[in-house]
């Protein structure tokens, strides 16, 4: 039985275009995978804090020498990240925002890549110092875009800070297997916003469909 971690982070409601994805593609694994289990948090609608010093002190203070306001200051990111390292998949709605994610989503971001707990810091390997540790896990994310062609080519993907900096920044902690689903020109609306949507459709049913077909997930 494997874990899924769902995250949604527009704050839209039902004419959110990620939302309706990421809730589609959870209903179909679900269907696949019976006996797998969900946990949801929704950060557009219900954000985490940002870091602040208190944060700081705390993340960074060993654990021998965290003073109870040290620890009450990293609550919610220890709470976050214990979720994050539960899951063995994790499906993702982002929609773009002046070309990259929502500021919701970056502080969620800032709470879980954590020195000692999603990557270790070894200062003495002047080669690599930055270890990973949440491996073996798969992410998807399903993006929505108020314009097309941000893709590998085309003509906006100078523009898309959002793809690689996701794909950047949980690299960084391990997460390499990372497949993008896109919904695009929901500025346009009419038949071109129609027919992506059908298009990711299609990919989240396909991506679903073939995961199923692969072995199981295994626990580490």
């Amino acid at each position: 039985m494997a874990h899924l971690l769902h995250i949604d982070s527009s704050p839209r409601g039902e004419r959110s275009h990620s939302r309706r994805l990421t809730r589609e593609f959870v209903e179909a694994w679900k269907q696949a995978h019976p006996t797998d289990s969900v946990t949801y948090r929704d950060v557009g609608r219900n954000p985490v804090p940002h870091v602040d010093e208190p944060w700081i002190a705390g993340a960074y203070a060993p654990l021998e020498q965290r003073t109870p306001e040290a620890q009450a200051a990293i609550g919610i990111s220890d709470q976050l990240v214990d979720e994050f390292l539960a899951a063995d998949l994790y499906v993702i709605g982002i929609p773009m925002y002046n070309f990259s994610v929502p500021s919701t989503f970056k502080a969620y971001i800032d709470q879980i890549v954590r020195a000692g707990r999603t990557f270790v810091f070894e200062p003495e390997d002047a080669t690599n110092p930055y270890k990973p540790l949440v491996l073996g896990k798969k992410m998807v994310v399903i993006t929505a875009r108020g314009d097309s062609g941000f893709g590998p080519g085309e003509r906006n993907e100078k523009m898309n800070y959002q793809d690689p900096y996701v794909r950047t920044v949980f690299g960084f902690i391990g997460i390499t297997d990372i497949t993008f689903i896109p919904v695009e020109n929901d500025e346009f609306g009419g038949t071109s916003l129609a027919q992506s949507i059908a298009n990711a459709r299609t990919q989240v049913a396909q991506l679903v469909g073939a995961l199923a077909m692969q072995h199981p997930i295994v626990q580490p």
